[in-house]
């Protein structure tokens, strides 16, 4: 299987050999940055078609079908119509907070998305304690939520984020136990190392029942982290106009816009990780002639086809259940999800350290 670090390193070694290090590390940081911010445009672009596909699949519609062949352009023109709208002023707002909000929401995924493994030497950030930053900094995005809804001078926007805050804090707790479960089946919190560590086999498949019940919690409490339906009473459009964003417009509700998407390609790429292999291809032992096929199918490949099943489960959810009520939603956290991930946790250790897995 190709090794994308051979690129890398070709990359670092030619810029060395034409400036001094210092500018050589300088370029690097702003190829880097440049190639997230494009690939995070992309990922969200196509995204967005998506599901306005999947969502006319589910309801018997046909969806985008006009920019395009079939529709495929609709998405950036909807892009540009957003760039040229023009930001409104609105009256009685905390314009500073107002204004660094969304760009908060975006910093946060990017520094989230950064952390992926795209494919085999693909990776932009990977700390020895990975998962730990990973879960740090998707944790910032509420912050911009509640400074969304607060900054606006409005009652909807400021119960939208209020709403959307409880939620993302309490389903941060599911998401964590299930981080825990495969951390200690991994003994890592390396991103890296838990991709090789499933080279002879996927965390989901190894793993046992307690890692079948933890990618099960983790894509409900996912979903309700991204603020995804059934999970979407921040943006009760019924109750609240629109949530946290409603006084946004232009480029600023455009940010939001993409998050959500990016979080939802983020939730879904933390899932692939953990549960399913990461970039790594599906190995059976004892099958040397398949195992050596799959390892002719690139990574990014791998990667990218296994997000993808997960983002689409994740849209077949949410067009699936009908929105919850906010005192369901939160029973639902706390008096099954937690307990059933503590339980799930007690029980993964025991695995471990009777050494029962395989």
């Amino acid at each position: 299987m190709f090794d994308f670090s051979v690129i890398t390193h070709w990359i670092d070694a030619t810029l060395r050999s034409w400036m001094p290090g210092g500018a050589a590390l300088f370029v690097e940081f702003v190829l880097v940055g440049v190639a997230l911010l494009l690939t995070y445009a992309v990922i969200a672009l196509a995204l967005i078609y998506a599901e306005r596909k999947v969502c006319a699949f589910f309801q018997c519609r046909i969806g985008p079908n006009r920019v395009g062949p079939y529709g495929i352009i609709q998405s950036v023109a909807d892009m540009f119509k957003m760039l040229i709208k023009e930001l409104i002023e609105i009256k009685h707002v905390d314009k500073f907070l107002f204004n660094l909000a969304p760009y908060i929401v975006v910093v946060s995924s990017m520094l989230a998305f950064g952390c992926l493994p795209f494919g085999r030497g693909l990776q932009v950030i990977d700390f020895n304690i990975g998962i730990f930053f990973i879960m740090a900094v998707s944790s910032i995005g509420v912050v911009g939520i509640l400074l969304a809804g607060w900054s606006s001078n409005n009652k909807f926007t400021l119960i939208g984020a209020m709403r959307s805050g409880a939620q993302m804090i309490s389903y941060e707790l599911s998401i964590g136990l299930s981080f825990l479960t495969v951390v200690i089946f991994a003994g890592t919190m390396q991103t890296s190392a838990i991709v090789e560590a499933q080279n002879s086999g996927w965390f989901l498949f190894r793993g046992h029942l307690p890692a079948v019940v933890a990618f099960i919690i983790y894509l409900v409490a996912g979903s309700a982290e991204t603020n995804r339906g059934p999970f979407d009473l921040p943006e009760a459009e019924s109750e609240l106009t629109a949530g946290y964003h409603t006084e946004y417009s232009g480029i600023h509700f455009g940010f939001y816009y993409l998050a959500e998407y990016l979080n939802l390609f983020i939730v879904s790429g933390i899932a692939t990780l953990l549960f399913l292999g990461g970039w790594m291809p599906l190995h059976i032992g004892g099958w040397e002639g398949f195992n050596q096929v799959m390892d002719y199918i690139p990574s990014v490949i791998w990667f990218f086809g296994k997000t993808a099943v997960v983002m689409f489960i994740s849209m077949w959810f949410k067009w699936t259940f009908p929105r919850l009520r906010i005192d369901q939603l939160l029973r639902l956290e706390w008096k099954y999800l937690v307990p059933i991930s503590l339980v799930n946790l007690f029980v993964m250790v025991l695995i471990v350290i009777f050494g029962l897995h395989f």
